[in-house]
Protein backbone atom coordinates (compact mmCIF):
# COMPACT_ATOMS: atom_id res chain seq x y z
CA UNK A 1 0.00 0.00 0.00
CA UNK A 2 3.18 2.40 0.72
CA UNK A 3 4.29 1.56 -2.20
CA UNK A 4 1.44 2.51 -4.53
CA UNK A 5 1.04 5.45 -2.25
CA UNK A 6 4.35 6.70 -3.51
CA UNK A 7 4.12 5.88 -7.10
CA UNK A 8 0.65 7.98 -7.29
CA UNK A 9 2.74 10.88 -5.73
CA UNK A 10 5.32 10.70 -8.47
CA UNK A 11 2.87 10.23 -11.33
CA UNK A 12 1.36 12.97 -10.11
CA UNK A 13 3.94 15.39 -9.44
CA UNK A 14 5.60 14.45 -13.19
CA UNK A 15 2.25 14.57 -14.94
CA UNK A 16 1.92 18.56 -15.56
CA UNK A 17 5.16 19.08 -16.17
CA UNK A 18 5.46 16.10 -18.88
CA UNK A 19 1.98 17.97 -20.85
CA UNK A 20 3.01 21.51 -20.00
CA UNK A 21 4.21 21.90 -23.55
CA UNK A 22 1.68 20.14 -25.39
CA UNK A 23 -0.20 21.53 -28.73
CA UNK A 24 -2.58 24.53 -27.91
CA UNK A 25 -6.09 23.85 -28.71
CA UNK A 26 -6.06 26.46 -31.90
CA UNK A 27 -4.05 28.99 -33.38
CA UNK A 28 -6.86 30.91 -34.80
CA UNK A 29 -6.77 33.84 -32.55
CA UNK A 30 -2.71 34.39 -33.38
CA UNK A 31 -3.68 33.88 -37.37
CA UNK A 32 -6.25 35.76 -36.97
CA UNK A 33 -4.14 39.17 -36.13
CA UNK A 34 -1.28 38.10 -38.33
CA UNK A 35 -2.75 37.35 -41.60
CA UNK A 36 -3.53 40.58 -42.61
CA UNK A 37 0.16 41.18 -42.46
CA UNK A 38 1.00 38.91 -44.99
CA UNK A 39 0.88 39.33 -48.79
CA UNK A 40 1.14 37.68 -51.84
CA UNK A 41 3.73 39.15 -54.29
CA UNK A 42 2.72 38.76 -58.16
CA UNK A 43 5.79 39.39 -60.52
CA UNK A 44 6.06 39.85 -63.85
CA UNK A 45 8.27 39.51 -66.60
CA UNK A 46 8.58 40.50 -70.04
CA UNK A 47 10.41 37.65 -72.11
CA UNK A 48 12.53 39.10 -75.22
CA UNK A 49 12.13 38.35 -78.73
CA UNK A 50 14.05 35.04 -79.77
CA UNK A 51 17.06 35.61 -82.43
CA UNK A 52 16.88 34.85 -85.84
CA UNK A 53 17.55 31.36 -86.60
CA UNK A 54 18.69 29.94 -89.96
CA UNK A 55 16.08 27.31 -91.44
CA UNK A 56 16.45 23.93 -90.55
CA UNK A 57 17.48 21.89 -93.44
CA UNK A 58 15.51 18.84 -94.88
CA UNK A 59 16.34 16.18 -96.93
CA UNK A 60 14.68 17.36 -100.74
CA UNK A 61 10.69 16.71 -100.81
CA UNK A 62 10.33 16.72 -97.08
CA UNK A 63 7.09 16.83 -95.89
CA UNK A 64 8.42 19.12 -93.25
CA UNK A 65 9.95 21.47 -95.98
CA UNK A 66 6.74 23.05 -96.42
CA UNK A 67 5.31 22.58 -92.74
CA UNK A 68 8.41 25.16 -91.88
CA UNK A 69 8.05 27.41 -94.89
CA UNK A 70 4.75 28.89 -92.81
CA UNK A 71 6.79 29.09 -90.01
CA UNK A 72 10.11 30.66 -91.59
CA UNK A 73 10.33 33.68 -94.12
CA UNK A 74 13.23 33.57 -96.43
CA UNK A 75 15.19 30.92 -94.51
CA UNK A 76 15.13 33.02 -90.85
CA UNK A 77 12.53 32.09 -88.39
CA UNK A 78 9.74 34.76 -87.99
CA UNK A 79 10.00 37.18 -85.02
CA UNK A 80 8.11 36.03 -81.79
CA UNK A 81 6.00 38.85 -80.21
CA UNK A 82 7.10 39.63 -76.51
CA UNK A 83 5.42 37.46 -73.89
CA UNK A 84 4.86 38.19 -70.05
CA UNK A 85 6.34 35.56 -68.01
CA UNK A 86 4.39 35.41 -64.33
CA UNK A 87 5.60 34.44 -60.74
CA UNK A 88 3.79 33.87 -57.01
CA UNK A 89 4.89 34.36 -53.96
CA UNK A 90 4.82 35.24 -50.43
CA UNK A 91 5.88 38.55 -48.41
CA UNK A 92 5.21 40.54 -45.09
CA UNK A 93 4.87 43.81 -43.84
CA UNK A 94 7.50 45.05 -41.77
CA UNK A 95 6.58 48.93 -41.21
CA UNK A 96 2.70 50.38 -41.86
CA UNK A 97 4.89 52.77 -44.03
CA UNK A 98 4.27 49.73 -46.87
CA UNK A 99 7.40 48.02 -46.42
CA UNK A 100 7.37 44.66 -47.44
CA UNK A 101 10.33 41.72 -47.18
CA UNK A 102 10.18 38.53 -49.03
CA UNK A 103 13.09 36.16 -50.72
CA UNK A 104 15.58 36.97 -53.61
CA UNK A 105 14.17 34.97 -56.34
CA UNK A 106 10.75 35.89 -56.28
CA UNK A 107 11.34 39.34 -57.89
CA UNK A 108 14.55 38.41 -59.28
CA UNK A 109 14.31 39.94 -62.72
CA UNK A 110 11.08 40.96 -62.73
CA UNK A 111 9.65 43.99 -64.68
CA UNK A 112 6.12 44.69 -62.60
CA UNK A 113 6.03 43.32 -59.28
CA UNK A 114 2.24 43.42 -57.72
CA UNK A 115 1.59 43.31 -53.70
CA UNK A 116 -1.70 41.54 -53.23
CA UNK A 117 -3.33 41.95 -49.74
CA UNK A 118 -5.24 40.10 -47.33
CA UNK A 119 -8.09 41.74 -48.50
CA UNK A 120 -7.51 41.09 -52.70
CA UNK A 121 -6.10 44.92 -52.97
CA UNK A 122 -3.77 45.32 -55.35
CA UNK A 123 -0.52 47.77 -55.16
CA UNK A 124 2.08 48.24 -57.30
CA UNK A 125 5.69 48.11 -55.61
CA UNK A 126 9.06 49.36 -56.03
CA UNK A 127 12.20 47.01 -55.54
CA UNK A 128 14.14 49.32 -52.76
CA UNK A 129 16.82 46.77 -52.81
CA UNK A 130 17.96 42.98 -53.42
CA UNK A 131 20.82 40.53 -51.61
CA UNK A 132 21.34 37.50 -54.04
CA UNK A 133 23.85 36.17 -51.35
CA UNK A 134 21.30 36.24 -48.86
CA UNK A 135 18.22 35.70 -50.93
CA UNK A 136 16.11 38.52 -49.94
CA UNK A 137 14.43 41.53 -51.20
CA UNK A 138 12.88 44.93 -49.78
CA UNK A 139 9.77 46.22 -51.48
CA UNK A 140 7.95 49.28 -50.83
CA UNK A 141 4.21 49.95 -51.54
CA UNK A 142 1.95 53.38 -51.24
CA UNK A 143 -0.95 52.09 -49.12
CA UNK A 144 -2.61 55.73 -49.24
CA UNK A 145 -5.42 56.44 -46.69
CA UNK A 146 -5.30 52.51 -45.73
CA UNK A 147 -4.85 51.55 -42.41
CA UNK A 148 -1.96 48.50 -42.60
CA UNK A 149 -0.93 46.20 -40.13
CA UNK A 150 2.61 44.76 -39.81
CA UNK A 151 4.50 41.86 -38.13
CA UNK A 152 7.58 42.18 -35.54
CA UNK A 153 10.63 40.43 -35.59
CA UNK A 154 11.88 38.15 -33.47
CA UNK A 155 14.94 36.29 -32.08
CA UNK A 156 16.02 33.46 -33.90
CA UNK A 157 18.22 32.36 -31.54
CA UNK A 158 15.87 31.71 -29.14
CA UNK A 159 14.80 29.46 -31.08
CA UNK A 160 15.05 25.82 -29.80
CA UNK A 161 14.39 22.46 -32.05
CA UNK A 162 10.84 21.22 -30.85
CA UNK A 163 9.45 24.80 -30.82
CA UNK A 164 5.99 25.76 -32.57
CA UNK A 165 5.78 27.20 -35.74
CA UNK A 166 3.34 28.57 -37.96
CA UNK A 167 3.92 29.32 -41.93
CA UNK A 168 1.53 31.53 -43.41
CA UNK A 169 1.69 32.53 -47.54
CA UNK A 170 0.50 31.70 -50.97
CA UNK A 171 1.17 28.43 -51.89
CA UNK A 172 0.14 27.42 -55.41
CA UNK A 173 -2.03 30.51 -55.47
CA UNK A 174 -3.73 29.90 -52.82
CA UNK A 175 -3.06 32.97 -50.90
CA UNK A 176 -3.47 32.99 -47.05
CA UNK A 177 -2.69 29.43 -46.10
CA UNK A 178 -1.62 28.52 -42.75
CA UNK A 179 0.31 25.60 -42.01
CA UNK A 180 1.78 24.32 -38.49
CA UNK A 181 4.96 22.17 -37.56
CA UNK A 182 7.43 22.34 -35.12
CA UNK A 183 11.44 23.39 -35.63
CA UNK A 184 13.53 20.11 -36.87
CA UNK A 185 16.82 21.89 -36.56
CA UNK A 186 18.58 25.01 -36.62
CA UNK A 187 22.08 26.43 -37.73
CA UNK A 188 21.32 24.01 -41.17
CA UNK A 189 23.67 24.08 -43.88
CA UNK A 190 22.00 22.40 -47.30
CA UNK A 191 23.80 23.92 -49.41
CA UNK A 192 22.53 27.44 -50.97
CA UNK A 193 24.81 29.61 -49.85
CA UNK A 194 27.77 29.86 -46.95
CA UNK A 195 25.85 33.27 -46.24
CA UNK A 196 23.04 32.00 -44.51
CA UNK A 197 21.95 29.05 -41.55
CA UNK A 198 19.11 27.99 -42.23
CA UNK A 199 15.98 26.88 -39.70
CA UNK A 200 14.53 23.79 -40.52
CA UNK A 201 10.22 23.00 -39.93
CA UNK A 202 8.42 20.32 -40.90
CA UNK A 203 5.54 23.03 -41.50
CA UNK A 204 4.24 22.42 -44.83
CA UNK A 205 5.69 24.77 -46.99
CA UNK A 206 5.06 24.20 -51.05
CA UNK A 207 5.97 26.50 -54.01
CA UNK A 208 4.54 30.06 -53.67
CA UNK A 209 5.47 29.85 -49.95
CA UNK A 210 8.79 31.28 -50.20
CA UNK A 211 9.39 34.78 -48.95
CA UNK A 212 6.52 34.26 -46.50
CA UNK A 213 7.08 34.81 -42.15
CA UNK A 214 7.75 31.70 -40.33
CA UNK A 215 6.26 32.20 -36.56
CA UNK A 216 6.77 31.87 -33.64
CA UNK A 217 4.14 31.00 -30.94
CA UNK A 218 3.94 34.67 -29.53
CA UNK A 219 3.38 35.99 -33.34
CA UNK A 220 6.86 37.15 -33.93
CA UNK A 221 8.81 36.34 -36.96
CA UNK A 222 11.46 33.80 -36.71
CA UNK A 223 12.12 33.32 -40.24
CA UNK A 224 11.52 33.82 -43.62
CA UNK A 225 10.32 30.60 -45.49
CA UNK A 226 13.27 30.31 -48.40
CA UNK A 227 13.65 26.64 -49.62
CA UNK A 228 12.36 22.92 -49.55
CA UNK A 229 13.72 19.60 -50.08
CA UNK A 230 11.87 16.98 -52.16
CA UNK A 231 11.49 14.53 -55.01
CA UNK A 232 8.51 15.36 -56.25
CA UNK A 233 8.32 19.61 -55.74
CA UNK A 234 5.52 19.35 -53.06
CA UNK A 235 6.10 19.36 -49.03
CA UNK A 236 7.22 16.05 -47.47
CA UNK A 237 8.12 18.34 -44.01
CA UNK A 238 11.54 19.53 -45.08
CA UNK A 239 11.08 23.33 -45.03
CA UNK A 240 13.74 25.92 -44.61
CA UNK A 241 13.77 29.38 -43.21
CA UNK A 242 16.34 32.34 -43.09
CA UNK A 243 16.78 32.75 -39.67
CA UNK A 244 15.45 36.21 -38.47
CA UNK A 245 18.42 37.74 -37.11
CA UNK A 246 20.36 37.14 -40.11
CA UNK A 247 17.03 39.07 -42.09
CA UNK A 248 17.11 41.86 -39.92
CA UNK A 249 20.48 43.17 -40.57
CA UNK A 250 19.96 42.72 -44.06
CA UNK A 251 16.65 43.91 -45.10
CA UNK A 252 17.49 47.19 -43.23
CA UNK A 253 20.52 47.44 -45.16
CA UNK A 254 18.47 46.78 -48.47
CA UNK A 255 16.12 49.13 -46.90
CA UNK A 256 18.11 52.22 -46.21
CA UNK A 257 21.13 51.78 -49.52
CA UNK A 258 19.66 49.62 -51.80
CA UNK A 259 22.53 47.05 -50.83
CA UNK A 260 24.30 45.00 -48.15
CA UNK A 261 27.25 45.72 -46.45
CA UNK A 262 29.32 43.07 -45.90
CA UNK A 263 32.76 41.80 -44.24
CA UNK A 264 35.43 40.67 -46.69
CA UNK A 265 39.04 39.29 -46.07
CA UNK A 266 39.93 38.94 -49.93
CA UNK A 267 40.53 35.01 -49.25
CA UNK A 268 39.73 31.86 -51.45
CA UNK A 269 39.45 29.06 -49.10
CA UNK A 270 39.23 25.26 -49.33
CA UNK A 271 37.32 22.48 -47.13
CA UNK A 272 40.43 20.83 -44.86
CA UNK A 273 40.12 17.27 -46.05
CA UNK A 274 42.20 14.48 -44.42
CA UNK A 275 45.14 14.41 -46.45
CA UNK A 276 45.34 18.21 -45.94
CA UNK A 277 44.90 18.04 -42.10
CA UNK A 278 48.21 15.01 -41.97
CA UNK A 279 50.41 16.84 -44.01
CA UNK A 280 50.06 20.21 -41.81
CA UNK A 281 50.12 18.46 -38.76
CA UNK A 282 47.14 19.59 -37.67
CA UNK A 283 44.85 17.07 -34.93
CA UNK A 284 41.35 17.23 -37.10
CA UNK A 285 39.37 18.32 -39.78
CA UNK A 286 38.57 21.58 -38.42
CA UNK A 287 38.95 25.16 -40.14
CA UNK A 288 39.22 26.67 -43.55
CA UNK A 289 42.25 26.15 -45.86
CA UNK A 290 43.77 29.49 -48.08
CA UNK A 291 43.97 28.26 -51.07
CA UNK A 292 44.58 31.86 -53.03
CA UNK A 293 44.99 35.55 -51.77
CA UNK A 294 43.42 38.34 -53.94
CA UNK A 295 46.43 40.52 -53.82
CA UNK A 296 44.12 43.71 -52.98
CA UNK A 297 42.15 42.00 -50.33
CA UNK A 298 42.90 42.86 -46.51
CA UNK A 299 44.39 39.42 -45.99
CA UNK A 300 47.15 40.56 -48.12
CA UNK A 301 48.09 43.77 -46.11
CA UNK A 302 47.68 41.90 -42.77
CA UNK A 303 50.28 38.88 -43.70
CA UNK A 304 47.95 36.05 -44.15
CA UNK A 305 49.38 33.76 -46.52
CA UNK A 306 48.48 30.87 -49.02
CA UNK A 307 48.65 27.50 -47.08
CA UNK A 308 47.36 28.59 -43.51
CA UNK A 309 44.39 27.51 -42.17
CA UNK A 310 42.17 29.72 -40.67
CA UNK A 311 41.05 28.07 -36.95
CA UNK A 312 39.01 31.08 -35.17
CA UNK A 313 37.78 33.88 -36.17
CA UNK A 314 37.24 36.74 -33.38
CA UNK A 315 37.59 33.75 -30.79
CA UNK A 316 34.62 31.92 -33.07
CA UNK A 317 35.89 28.43 -33.65
CA UNK A 318 35.45 27.30 -37.53
CA UNK A 319 34.79 23.78 -37.48
CA UNK A 320 33.66 23.47 -41.25
CA UNK A 321 35.22 25.71 -44.16
CA UNK A 322 31.51 26.83 -44.45
CA UNK A 323 31.73 28.81 -41.51
CA UNK A 324 34.19 31.26 -42.41
CA UNK A 325 32.15 33.43 -45.09
CA UNK A 326 28.99 33.69 -43.39
CA UNK A 327 31.19 34.95 -39.70
CA UNK A 328 33.51 37.64 -41.81
CA UNK A 329 30.17 38.95 -43.98
CA UNK A 330 28.64 39.45 -40.95
CA UNK A 331 31.24 41.51 -39.22
CA UNK A 332 31.49 45.24 -39.43
CA UNK A 333 33.34 46.70 -42.24
CA UNK A 334 36.58 48.67 -41.10
CA UNK A 335 36.54 46.39 -38.14
CA UNK A 336 40.08 45.01 -36.82
CA UNK A 337 39.15 41.04 -36.64
CA UNK A 338 41.40 38.67 -34.74
CA UNK A 339 42.29 35.59 -37.32
CA UNK A 340 43.56 32.50 -35.03
CA UNK A 341 45.56 30.69 -37.78
CA UNK A 342 47.78 27.08 -38.24
CA UNK A 343 51.18 27.97 -40.36
CA UNK A 344 54.16 26.00 -40.32
CA UNK A 345 53.11 24.13 -36.94
CA UNK A 346 52.88 27.07 -35.09
CA UNK A 347 48.79 28.81 -34.06
CA UNK A 348 49.38 32.42 -34.59
CA UNK A 349 47.58 35.00 -34.21
CA UNK A 350 46.99 37.72 -36.83
CA UNK A 351 44.95 40.96 -36.84
CA UNK A 352 43.12 42.16 -39.73
CA UNK A 353 40.86 45.26 -40.92
CA UNK A 354 38.57 44.10 -42.75
CA UNK A 355 37.21 45.17 -46.30
CA UNK A 356 33.90 45.22 -47.77
CA UNK A 357 32.90 42.48 -50.03
CA UNK A 358 32.06 43.86 -53.69
CA UNK A 359 28.38 43.61 -54.55
CA UNK A 360 26.76 44.50 -57.87
CA UNK A 361 23.19 44.49 -56.93
CA UNK A 362 22.67 48.35 -55.62
CA UNK A 363 19.14 49.33 -56.52
CA UNK A 364 18.96 52.81 -58.01
CA UNK A 365 15.52 54.01 -56.63
CA UNK A 366 13.30 56.94 -58.01
CA UNK A 367 11.68 57.43 -54.22
CA UNK A 368 12.21 56.67 -50.81
CA UNK A 369 10.24 55.87 -47.59
CA UNK A 370 8.55 58.70 -46.38
CA UNK A 371 9.73 58.42 -43.06
CA UNK A 372 13.36 58.69 -44.46
CA UNK A 373 14.45 62.48 -43.98
CA UNK A 374 15.96 64.32 -46.37
CA UNK A 375 17.21 67.79 -47.58
CA UNK A 376 16.74 69.67 -50.03
CA UNK A 377 19.59 72.40 -51.13
CA UNK A 378 18.09 74.96 -52.96
CA UNK A 379 21.31 76.64 -54.22
CA UNK A 380 22.29 73.63 -55.92
CA UNK A 381 18.36 72.13 -56.54
CA UNK A 382 19.54 68.59 -55.39
CA UNK A 383 17.82 66.44 -52.26
CA UNK A 384 19.93 64.32 -50.53
CA UNK A 385 19.94 62.04 -47.53
CA UNK A 386 22.06 60.14 -44.69
CA UNK A 387 23.86 57.64 -46.30
CA UNK A 388 24.02 54.26 -43.99
CA UNK A 389 27.65 53.80 -44.32
CA UNK A 390 28.52 56.94 -42.56
CA UNK A 391 30.94 58.72 -44.95
CA UNK A 392 29.44 61.66 -47.18
CA UNK A 393 25.86 61.79 -48.17
CA UNK A 394 23.57 59.71 -50.82
CA UNK A 395 22.18 61.45 -53.60
CA UNK A 396 18.12 61.10 -53.59
CA UNK A 397 16.71 63.23 -56.72
CA UNK A 398 18.62 66.33 -58.82
CA UNK A 399 16.73 68.31 -61.50
CA UNK A 400 17.70 67.14 -65.43
CA UNK A 401 20.26 69.05 -65.76
CA UNK A 402 22.57 67.44 -63.14
CA UNK A 403 25.78 65.45 -63.68
CA UNK A 404 24.27 63.86 -60.14
CA UNK A 405 22.34 60.70 -60.60
CA UNK A 406 20.39 59.54 -57.57
CA UNK A 407 22.51 57.00 -55.84
CA UNK A 408 25.40 58.71 -56.28
CA UNK A 409 26.92 59.19 -52.83
CA UNK A 410 29.36 62.56 -52.08
CA UNK A 411 32.28 62.35 -50.11
CA UNK A 412 34.14 65.07 -50.95
CA UNK A 413 33.59 68.96 -52.07
CA UNK A 414 36.55 70.98 -53.31
CA UNK A 415 38.73 68.22 -51.65
CA UNK A 416 37.18 68.61 -47.94
CA UNK A 417 35.79 65.52 -46.93
CA UNK A 418 32.10 64.91 -46.36
CA UNK A 419 31.02 62.95 -43.00
CA UNK A 420 27.63 63.84 -42.09
CA UNK A 421 24.46 65.68 -43.36
CA UNK A 422 25.07 68.94 -41.57
CA UNK A 423 28.86 68.87 -42.72
CA UNK A 424 27.78 69.12 -46.26
CA UNK A 425 25.40 71.78 -46.21
CA UNK A 426 27.42 73.55 -44.09
CA UNK A 427 30.51 73.23 -46.56
CA UNK A 428 28.23 74.05 -49.30
CA UNK A 429 26.77 77.18 -47.77
CA UNK A 430 30.23 78.29 -46.99
CA UNK A 431 31.54 78.17 -50.17
CA UNK A 432 27.84 79.50 -51.56
CA UNK A 433 29.20 82.66 -49.86
CA UNK A 434 32.46 83.31 -50.98
CA UNK A 435 31.18 83.88 -54.39
CA UNK A 436 32.39 80.97 -56.39
CA UNK A 437 30.21 79.13 -59.36
CA UNK A 438 30.59 75.82 -59.15
CA UNK A 439 31.74 72.96 -56.24
CA UNK A 440 33.81 70.04 -57.52
CA UNK A 441 32.05 66.40 -56.50
CA UNK A 442 34.07 63.33 -55.86
CA UNK A 443 31.50 61.27 -55.57
CA UNK A 444 31.42 57.16 -55.53
CA UNK A 445 28.77 55.88 -58.34
CA UNK A 446 28.82 51.67 -59.07
CA UNK A 447 31.68 51.25 -56.88
CA UNK A 448 33.75 53.78 -58.62
CA UNK A 449 35.16 57.74 -57.67
CA UNK A 450 34.32 59.91 -60.28
CA UNK A 451 34.98 64.00 -59.82
CA UNK A 452 32.13 66.05 -61.01
CA UNK A 453 31.26 69.58 -61.37
CA UNK A 454 28.29 71.44 -59.97
CA UNK A 455 26.71 74.60 -60.86
CA UNK A 456 25.17 77.06 -57.79
CA UNK A 457 21.67 78.23 -59.18
CA UNK A 458 21.07 81.51 -57.87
Amino acid sequence: MRNLLFLTIIYFLFVPNLFARSAPDSFADLVEELIPSVVSIASKTIIKEQHQQPLPQFPEGSPFDEFFKDFFDDGQRKSLPQRPMYGLGSGFIIDSAGIVVTNNHVIEGADEITIIMFDHEEYKAELLGRDPKGDLAVLKFDPGEKKISSVNWGNSDEVRVGDWSIAIGNPLGLGGTVTAGVVSAISRDIGGGSYVKFIQTDASINRGNSGGPLFNTKGEVIGINAAIISQTGGSIGLGFAIPSNSAKKITKQLREIGRTIRGWLGVQITAVSKEIAESLGLLNEKGAFISNINPEGPSKAAGLQEGDVILKFNNIEITKMTDLPRIVAESDVGSIASVEIWRKNKIITVEVELGELPEKTFVKRSVINKNEKTYFVNSLKLTVGFNFKKEGVIVIKTDDDSKLIPGDIIIEINREPVTTIDNFLKLVDTINKTGRNSLLFKIIRDEKSLWVTIIFHR
